[in-house]
């Protein structure tokens, strides 16, 4: 009786996390970066002095104020500067001095070999992205600021040394703001230095906004997509809907980002920013904004606020590698104490065995062969059960009338075999942590996008489809085609049911027997690398319980 209800208890959780998804929810490791870590932590060690850097008096002359602003009047408002490194082509805009396109050379935007390379900003942002800003408004329009552009060429090559690209920008009350990106051709992370040059004869107090955002998206699965940032060492995760009713988040402040389930945009600052952050969305996109502390500049005097860029892949690897404990942004969830050393393991079969799918059978082993003894202590307990079926039976039926004097002798049936009813529940129940970590791991993984196993199945990210067909399946999400894998594990567990006692009451019988039914079509539309695991561990189990009911026969 105990495991009917858990078995059910199991199957409903499927089903409302299955239903949840459809109608509630929001709807390779790059290797060569190892090289980076040198690289980023020299950068690191020459920005010691923080964000918000140092105060100094080098007061520009009027000449070189009149200088820039002729420089920028002369600029082409749609002027754009291409920079290309090993690993992204970045567009960079005159106005706004930001980023109007980032596109991933390791990444394409679908499976199919034409598919284009991953875009992360798209074309409709107006502005672009990795905006700056003034809270206090204090000097007018920057936010619309046509820059000067330190870069004559239209495209900038990065693929031996650092190089670095300038933007000026000279405000109608002689205010100079100097952003200058410098890219490293061993890494990801991208020098973000921003200059503010008091020329006025007034003292400017203001605070700096540093943005990062991206499009609104529909969630269909489990993993986060949103706005997130790591404050007081703590990872904050802001549900898009959320953001209503809470938009300002204060503390010290590592890291911004907005992310989705395979890629993370992120700012980070050169050292801890004790401030503050704020959230803004519409109907189209997101925007996490960094609120960096209060500053005050005197007429004459400059300051040089220090960050750094990340867009990429949510690589655990890559993320690690960058310091600045941005590997905390590969969240897994309650079990991340479980998913985090499967997903290291499974990337260390891969180093072997270069298939992710072979990689995920024999993690899939490896696990149920930790698991092995709860295992046999579970199905030993069900094979005593099954023994004493008949006994059970004729208990109920004697004393269907007297529930209370059936529960007595079925009590003291078990005590007299010394079988304890719950003997099978237990271990399950320990296994459970390990189920959903590898299932939350498995459909969070970016090695697991685009990656090849056999034949018709060429991504295991998605759900696996052998045919395509012309024409809408109910329950399914397209491709529309056979779903051959989920049909199989479908089968295994049907399988796998007929060999476990069966409950004395009929109709938790007949649902018993729909719980395959229903499994099937909750993982019709799950990712083949999360079916191929549940398939894998069905087969295992049906050979684990087949064996201990053989041995106890």
């Amino acid at each position: 009786m105990e495991q009917v209800r858990l078995l059910l208890a199991i199957g409903l959780s499927f089903l409302v996390l299955f239903v949840w998804s459809m109608f509630f929810v929001e709807k390779q490791p790059v290797t060569d970066n190892q090289q980076a870590v040198q690289a980023e932590k020299t950068v690191s060690d020459d920005s010691a002095e923080g964000p918000a850097g140092n105060v100094t008096p080098p007061a520009m002359s009027q000449e070189e104020v009149q200088e820039t602003k002729t420089a920028q009047a002369q600029e082409n408002p749609a002027r754009e500067i291409k920079v290309e490194t090993p690993f992204y082509t970045v567009g960079l805009s005159a106005r706004g001095a930001s980023f109007n396109s980032y596109i991933l050379k390791r990444y394409r935007e679908s499976v199919q070999s034409d598919s284009p390379n991953k875009q992360l900003i798209p074309s409709t942002f107006k502005n672009g992205d990795i905006l700056a800003s003034l809270s206090g408004k204090s000097v007018k329009g920057l936010e619309d600021a046509i820059f000067s552009i330190s870069q004559a060429e239209e495209r900038l090559v990065v693929d031996d040394v650092k190089k670095a690209v300038s933007f000026k920008w000279a405000a109608e009350d002689g205010t100079i703001f100097t952003k200058t990106y410098t890219f490293d051709p061993a890494s990801y992370l991208i020098d973000l230095n921003i200059r503010i040059n008091n020329g006025t004869e007034r003292i400017l107090k203001d605070q700096l906004v540093l943005s990062v955002r991206k499009p609104i998206e529909e969630n269909k699965g489990y993993g986060f997509v949103g706005p997130s940032a790591l404050i007081n060492n703590k990872l904050e995760q802001v549900k898009t809907k959320k953001i209503e009713d809470k938009d300002e988040y204060k503390g010290t402040i590592k890291w911004i980002s907005v992310e989705d389930r395979y890629f993370l945009s992120s700012i980070i600052p050169s050292s801890e920013v004790n401030s503050h952050i704020k959230l803004v969305a519409d109907d189209k996109l997101v925007e996490n904004q960094l609120v960096n502390p209060m500053f005050e500049l005197s007429p004459g005097e400059q300051k040089e606020f220090k960050f750094f860029v990340f867009m990429g892949p949510k690589s655990m690897d890559l993320l690690n590698s960058l310091g600045y404990d941005l590997g905390k942004a590969l969240n897994f969830g309650f079990f991340n104490f479980i998913a985090k050393p499967c997903l290291w393991f499974m990337n260390q079969i891969h180093s072997v065995v270069p298939n992710y799918g072979i990689a995920i059978i024999i993690l899939t082993i490896f696990t149920k062969v930790l698991l092995w003894p709860l295992g046999n202590k579970s199905y030993k307990s069900m094979s005593e059960m099954k023994k004493l079926q008949p006994l059970m039976t004729e208990i109920r039926e004697k004393y269907k009338g007297d529930k209370q004097k059936m529960n007595q002798e079925l009590m003291a049936l078990y005590r007299t075999y010394k079988v304890n009813p719950m003997g099978g529940c237990l271990p399950m129940i320990l296994q459970i942590p390990v189920f959903f970590a590898l299932y939350r791991m498995l459909y969070q993984a970016i090695e697991l996008r685009h990656a090849p196993f056999f034949l018709w199945i060429n991504d295991l990210s998605a759900p696996d489809r052998l045919f395509n067909f012309g024409f809408s399946i109910p329950f399914m999400e397209p491709p529309y085609g056979i779903p051959v894998l989920t049909v199989i594990m479908g089968a295994t567990m049907l399988l796998q049911q007929k060999m476990s006692p069966p409950p004395g009451d009929p109709t938790q019988a007949k649902m018993m027997m729909l719980m395959p039914v229903v499994f099937t079509f909750i993982f019709i539309n799950f990712s083949s690398g999360l079916v191929l695991y549940w398939l894998v561990n069905n087969v295992l189990s049906i050979s684990q319980q087949y064996y201990v009911q053989k041995k106890t026969a």
